[in-house]
């Protein structure tokens, strides 16, 4: 196992964590942004208002990503362990 190796399949994992994460992310920011502005316009201040919309949402755009998700994890796995012969020798 090269120095090489271990600097590639970090380096695509964290790609992997980046490509995995930033759909949640996006969805949650939105709804923020959304909240956001409708508690700038009526000026009500409660923090409870922008938790449970974003929280939501979060576990909505998760479960309709799931397959997806799911799919690309097997997928960069499977890589994994095809490369896992060449490390071994």
């Amino acid at each position: 196992m090269t120095d090489t190796f271990v600097i590639q399949v970090t380096r695509e994992a964290l790609v992997m964590v980046l490509i995995l994460s930033v759909p949640i992310l996006l969805a949650g920011l939105l709804v923020g942004l959304v909240i956001g502005i409708l508690q700038a316009t009526t000026q009500i201040q409660e923090q409870s208002l922008t938790f449970v919309p974003k929280l939501i949402v979060t576990i909505v755009v998760m479960v309709l990503l799931a397959p997806w998700l799911i799919k690309v994890m097997v997928g960069y796995t499977g890589e994994l362990f095809a490369k896992l012969p060449s490390v071994i020798r």
